[in-house]
């Protein structure tokens, strides 16, 4: 599997309230934090959904 190193973009002020649940899971908490995933079917799903507040590259 590969990794995926996740960057938060934007703020979530005032973005629905899964969104906010669903950034939080994957564990960012302020812009510009860093977290590595292992790509799954359900990292990649939680990305997409929130795909404009985040930044995604492969390691």
């Amino acid at each position: 599997m590969a990794k995926l190193k996740i960057t938060l973009k934007k703020s979530l002020i005032g973005r629905r309230d899964d969104h906010i649940a669903t950034v939080n899971a994957l564990g960012l908490k302020k812009i510009g934090k860093t977290v590595e995933h292992e790509e799954t079917p359900q990292i990649r799903g939680m990305i997409n959904k929130v795909s404009y507040l985040l930044c995604v590259e492969e390691v």
